[in-house]
């Protein structure tokens, strides 16, 4: 005989699980987890939207970097946004990839972040997404949840 009482959904991929008001721990597959939301220790999502942004052109560029400057190369990537506080949107983003070049000759030195600019302009997912229209659909499933 088979179970037919009702069974909750199981999590999805990524996920958020609320923790208290306006604030979440994100999950994802490979179980790596992130504070949202309000207070400290917290990204809002406005800050993820960026980090993901300035990730994704830091990630996209890695190895164009790292063929040149060497596997252990240091980097930081900055990220700023312009928020537009009565649209409620982000206008703009800026991003700062930080890293020495200095023993790099200003021919190479072009060409490397030719490279560089190239490889983020082709792989990088989030700036593809955010400099096209983009669509989301949302649900809300009346269900338990948490319950086993």
């Amino acid at each position: 005989m088979s179970d037919t009482s009702a069974h909750p959904t199981p999590a999805p991929a990524l996920y958020l699980e609320r923790q208290g008001v306006r604030q979440y721990v994100a999950t994802n597959s490979r179980g790596a987890q992130v504070l949202v939301g309000d207070g400290p220790g917290r990204f809002s999502p406005g800050d993820l939207l960026k980090i993901a942004l300035a990730g994704c052109n830091a990630m996209s560029s890695d190895k164009r970097l790292a063929d040149r400057l060497g596997e252990d190369f240091e980097q930081v990537v900055g990220i700023s946004g312009e928020y537009l506080s009565d649209e409620d949107r982000f206008a703009s983003f800026a991003i700062e990839l930080i890293q020495d070049l200095s023993k790099v000759d200003e021919e190479e030195r072009a060409k490397l972040l030719r490279r560089a600019e190239g490889a983020i302009e082709r792989n990088c997912t989030i700036a593809h997404t955010l400099t096209n229209p983009v669509s989301y659909t949302k649900t809300f499933t009346d269900e338990p949840v948490g319950q086993d």
